[in-house]
């Protein structure tokens, strides 16, 4: 009974957290708003704005106008070759180091698995970052990069900025969720398959193309669709790469809108968005649902015996190791050396300071010109030191929210096992994820920026910041919680309800503690991802709600490319930090589930 009631007050509280704010992002776009009137179609027709009123201008500027191709079709496109290519380019960055880690002789596996990790840890645009800092030229960058500044010749525009890098550098932060879900497959694969095709005379290319591939080919579609719903919300990186030579793609565009106060086009791009996310993971069920399945462990013996590499061993050696340096360790050193640089474009160690870590207000630099227009380095700013504190207490106050009802929602889903009530509360717990980052931010600006029933207006309140935080990490909560609860029989909850406990004090006394692992780590999962989180919240935040991802994005947008990346680099060090945490106190570590 506790359990039916508890799952019906989540369900109650998923559908006006999660469905009520989708819904009213399709009235918001049909109807008129203020900001409305001076839109050309209400001018020239002489159209009487009534705010509320069912209107279908939003429709015909997005789909139908001469701005469609400017405001939508443009961006769509665009979207979709960075979010096709940046899938092609990290599943084969990700998978073909997954089959040397796993399957091969390779030299040091555990240490690559670890470091090839890593991309995965940190949020994606300090890569942009450090690429500005390596490629920018002095036509858009304003200063010379690291290339221009050591070859003496300016990197071409396409080089700097727009599509080429902006795939590269998604690439180098999805191919972590390639290179993780193919290991897995790869590490359960029982060589003897192969070995026995392979005495039978079939060829290596035949054996990966009838064996090795069906087998992993479930991995490679969930890969698939992490990166592609991923990559076509992402907002961090095609802003800081695309805004100043204006490429935009919809999650651009949809920023671009909100700041020009056209809410009701940036609303419509949104749910093009939610609807091409929705209908790629329909696709990837549909189609691992209509797949046969094939069973590689058994209660038979098991063997990985690894491919021997020969006298190409240490190459291929030397080239992961080398693309470890450049693209995992090389942009957080080029950011860190970014941070010692008094004047922007000048890497030499002449032009070393401490200034935008720890110096004063008013300092003068060593030409006598005013460093950062005055602003005192990031351990001594005041504005930088509240923003943290924003950060900290949001993540904070979500991680525990999170934590606490992702419990609860594992607790009803286990419980109510083949009922529609859990059904229905594990699908609605899911929804969030088929949102985009920056479109689920937009839903949240369209439900509360004005009072909804009871509710004030939460626009530039902390409430709101933690309320859209909360809602997206439901997913990953629910998911931890429900695994937490599966290890834990009913039977014992029915001992002490046979005593006498009540639901409360079994609840604390017996669910809690022998869950807390994966309440613990739900929390810590979730303080991490909402402290590097930018594209949810770039939307919602004021000047009063400002946190450091916020701050980093406003840097760079200000050409403040030092102060920016030492907090990206902030970001990034309790990024890692929570990591080793999580890795400690579980004891585990991704090499360990992989075979490293």
């Amino acid at each position: 009974m506790p359990q039916r009631i508890m799952a019906f007050l989540l369900i109650m509280l998923l559908i006006f957290f999660v469905i009520m704010p989708a819904i009213n992002l399709v009235y918001t776009s049909l109807t008129f708003s203020l900001s409305d009137r001076r839109l050309p179609q209400v001018v020239d027709r002489g159209i009487e704005v009534v705010p509320g009123e069912f209107t279908t201008v939003h429709l015909e500027r997005v789909f139908w106008s001469k701005l469609t191709n400017k405001m939508f079709l443009i961006p769509l496109l665009n979207s979709l070759m960075i979010t096709f290519g940046l899938t092609a380019l990290s599943m084969i960055i990700g998978s073909t180091l997954a089959w040397l880690v796993v399957r091969t002789n390779l030299p040091w596996k555990k240490g690559i698995a670890n470091f090839a990790s890593i991309p995965y840890i940190i949020p994606s645009w300090p890569i942009a970052l450090a690429w500005i800092s390596v490629f920018k030229n002095t036509k858009i960058g304003g200063s010379p990069g690291w290339f221009q500044f050591i070859f003496h010749v300016a990197p071409p525009d396409w080089i700097s900025y727009g599509i080429l890098p902006i795939i590269i550098c998604l690439s180098l932060h999805y191919y972590a969720f390639s290179f993780i879900t193919v290991s897995g497959a790869l590490a359960s694969i029982d060589s003897r398959l192969e070995e026995t095709a392979e005495l039978m005379g079939a060829s290596k290319s035949l054996v990966m193309r009838k064996i090795t591939l069906p087998l992993v080919l479930p991995a490679l579609l969930s890969a698939f669709i992490l990166t592609f719903s991923k990559g076509i919300g992402t907002f961090g990186t095609p802003a800081f790469l695309g805004l100043p030579v204006r490429f935009f793609t919809l999650s651009t565009q949809v920023y671009s809108n909100v700041k020009n106060n056209l809410a009701g086009d940036a609303y419509l791009l949104a749910i093009v968005m939610i609807l091409i996310s929705s209908l790629t993971i329909y696709m990837n069920v549909k189609v691992i649902g209509a797949r046969k399945s094939f069973v590689t462990i058994s209660g038979k013996g098991f063997r990985a015996n690894p491919v021997k590499l020969g006298k190409f061993k240490w190459v291929i050696f030397a080239l992961v190791i080398i693309f470890i340096l450049l693209f995992v360790i090389g942009p957080l050193y080029i950011l860190t050396w970014q941070t010692f640089m008094e004047r922007d474009g000048d890497y030499s160690l002449s032009n070393f300071t401490l200034h935008y870590w720890i110096g004063p207000d008013g300092a003068l630099g060593k030409a006598g010109q005013l460093l950062g227009e005055g602003q005192a380095g990031i351990l001594r700013n005041g504005d930088i030191w509240y923003a943290a504190w924003n950060s900290v207490r949001l993540a904070i106050t979500v991680s525990l929210l999170a934590a606490f009802l992702g419990i609860l929602l594992g607790y009803s889903i286990v419980r109510g096992r083949g009922t529609k009530l859990a059904s229905t509360l594990d699908a609605l717990s899911f929804a969030p994820y088929v949102f985009p980052g920056i479109a689920f931010g937009a839903v949240y600006l369209s439900m509360f920026a004005k009072p909804f029933g009871p509710i004030p207006a939460l626009y530039g309140t902390f409430s709101l910041l933690v309320l859209v935080s909360l809602a997206k990490r439901m997913p990953f909560s629910s998911r931890t919680g429900t695994s937490a609860m599966l290890q834990v029989h009913k039977e014992l909850e029915e001992a002490g309800e046979l005593v006498g406990a009540g639901f409360f004090k079994r609840f604390t006394k017996i669910i809690y503690p022998l869950t807390k692992s994966g309440f613990i780590a739900g929390l810590l999962l979730s303080f991490i991802t909402t402290m590097r989180e930018l594209s949810l919240i770039v939307l919602i935040v004021t000047p009063k709600t400002k946190v450091l991802t916020t701050m980093i994005f406003r840097y760079a947008e200000g050409g403040y490319h030092q102060y920016g990346d030492a907090i990206t680099m902030f970001v990034v060090i309790i990024s890692l930090s929570g990591t080793l945490l999580i890795r400690k106190y579980q004891g585990t570590g991704l090499a360990k589930g992989i075979g490293g």
